[in-house]
């Protein structure tokens, strides 16, 4: 028997739950799902609160869900437990966190836009790999528009150029044009104004009629193509651009018991039902695509897959490179210097890998270190005196898909301490991370000083090296250069960091 997981995901509009089995030949089935509608969204985006009301049906829901996952054999305790948009903009989450903790057994994780991008990323690249479509070879959108935000992420000849999580979602355009008293002539203009203005930052990191691809995700988006578009295979459909738009303005004329009778949905599902499909239609219009793909998966989906050992195996790779990919655009927008940040990635690796018996890191920190190598000077763009505190900034203010928030902070961290001779561990804004991220910072910055100093001409001159660990040294050993002094005083003056942390002398011969 293959292994059970479950996932729940408390989100804008309701609580769903999935359980699904991974067997032995990595094949994953569905075994089990529920969902239950839930206010959480109409509480966070009109007040900033959830009620008590809603706070009492979520803890009923979630105590259903605990007995349904019993008859599995999986305990509350293993469940994982996602929290997205709403949770996570509610002033009150942490005590609602609290009282489902006491009053269910669940844990709630709260997570930020770029970790739901990630795992609707996992998602959507598992329910392709079998077909014609690929997010891996073509220019992509990947979109899902939920009660509190729309996740998107761009995608150009297979690398990730962006990923955006926007505060417009069904819920919130709701509220907007209910506080407005206005009809769906004011959604429409609402939605068409917040994607235009937002047309410019995504048409920078992609041209976006050169989009061969949309992919859109989502409950909404299901029901239009299975009503007007073609099975593909079982969890994927294909809809013609030009059946959508006539489907939406059909459902543009139905009330919300027409929606109920005729897509067999939920009074709240009908409510946002109509706000969503013209949200997806504004989307798709900003490109030239034809036809439109649409998966049956969600981000449960997706955390199932993270859990599962051999998913997370075969996709560590893989993300490493988009996420690289991703801050590789982040730096051509603010015209970094691309050969200089390339060069000092290439020797901040060797140096880590060559370190890698003794650091304590995992591989997930010498993709941290790629980051943090090809953002160090990205603060340039604003002024090169002090650059390492724009290049803080600017990375502070920035996404990059899958890094979180947190995460961002360390790469930030790391480039803001990458030049000058302050010890990162004796700055008031380290010493209160954890142990684990102070250690994490410490170590990279010290690898990054010194792969930075290799280069401080700028002209990637030493490119001819190889790195050597005696008892007391580090020895760099360059090939076909005689006149080394730039580089040399640059090392006397960012290695002491290096040799502090590691306890090497750093040797350039």
């Amino acid at each position: 028997m293959g292994r059970i997981q479950a996932v729940i995901e408390i989100g804008s509009t309701g609580i769903r739950m999935l359980v699904a089995e991974t067997t032995d030949d990595k094949k994953r089935n569905i075994l089990d799902r529920s969902e239950f509608p839930a206010n959480i969204g109409r509480d966070v985006f009109t007040s900033r609160y959830i009620s008590r009301d809603t706070l009492l049906n979520a803890q009923r829901i979630l105590n259903r869900f605990g007995e349904q996952l019993a008859a599995w054999g999986l305990t509350r305790e293993e469940t994982l437990v996602l929290g997205t948009s709403a949770v996570r903009e509610a002033l009150n989450r942490d005590p609602f966190v609290d009282r489902i903790k006491i009053k269910t057994g669940f844990t709630v994780r709260v997570i930020d836009g770029i970790e739901e991008n990630r795992l609707m990323y996992i998602a959507v690249t598992e329910c392709l790999k079998e077909e014609s479509f690929s997010v891996r070879q073509s220019n992509s959108i990947i979109l899902d528009v939920s009660g509190g935000a729309t996740e998107m992420m761009l995608m150009e000849n297979g690398s990730m150029v962006g990923a955006h999580s926007l505060r417009l979602g069904t819920v919130i355009i709701g509220q907007q044009i209910h506080s407005m008293t206005g009809d769906t002539g004011d959604a429409i203009r609402f939605v068409t104004e917040f994607i235009n203005n937002t047309r410019a930052t995504l048409n920078a990191e992609m041209n976006l009629d050169q989009v061969q691809q949309f992919i859109a995700l989502g409950k909404d988006m299901q029901i239009a193509a299975i009503m007007e578009g073609k099975s593909v295979s079982t969890f994927l459909w294909e809809i013609e651009r030009d059946r959508f738009d006539a489907f939406v303005d059909e459902v543009e004329h139905y009330s919300e018991e027409e929606c109920v009778a005729r897509f067999k949905m939920s009074y709240s599902e009908a409510k946002t039902f109509l706000i969503s499909l013209l949200t997806y239609r504004q989307f798709i219009s900003l490109t030239n695509v034809k036809k439109i793909v649409v998966p049956e998966t969600s981000i449960q989906e997706g955390a199932v897959i993270a859990l599962s050992e051999e998913g997370g195996q075969e996709l560590l790779k893989e993300f490493s490179e988009q996420i690289v990919a991703s801050a590789r655009t982040l730096l051509r927008k603010y015209k970094g210097d691309e050969d200089h940040a390339e060069y000092v990635r290439h020797v901040s690796c060797r140096l880590f890998d060559k370190l890698e018996s003794e650091l304590g890191l995992d591989a997930h920190a010498r993709m941290l270190l790629e980051v943090s190598a090809l953002l160090h000077d990205i603060g340039m763009f604003i002024r090169a005196e002090d650059h390492n505190l724009h290049s803080c900034y600017i990375i502070r203010h920035s996404e990059i898909f899958g890094l979180s928030a947190d995460e961002m902070n360390l790469v930030a961290l790391i480039a803001l301490y990458h030049k000058g001779k302050v010890s990162p561990q004796n700055e008031a804004e380290v010493k209160l991370l954890p142990r684990a991220s102070r250690l994490t910072i410490l170590k990279l910055c010290a690898i990054l000083r010194v792969a930075d100093s290799f280069d401080r001409s700028h002209r990637q001159r030493l490119r001819d090296f190889s790195i050597s660990l005696s008892k007391d040294s580090i020895t760099f050993r360059i090939k076909g250069h005689e006149h080394m002094g730039l580089e040399r005083l640059a090392l006397q003056e960012k290695s002491d960091l290096f040799e502090d942390v590691f306890g090497y002398n750093v040797v350039l011969v």
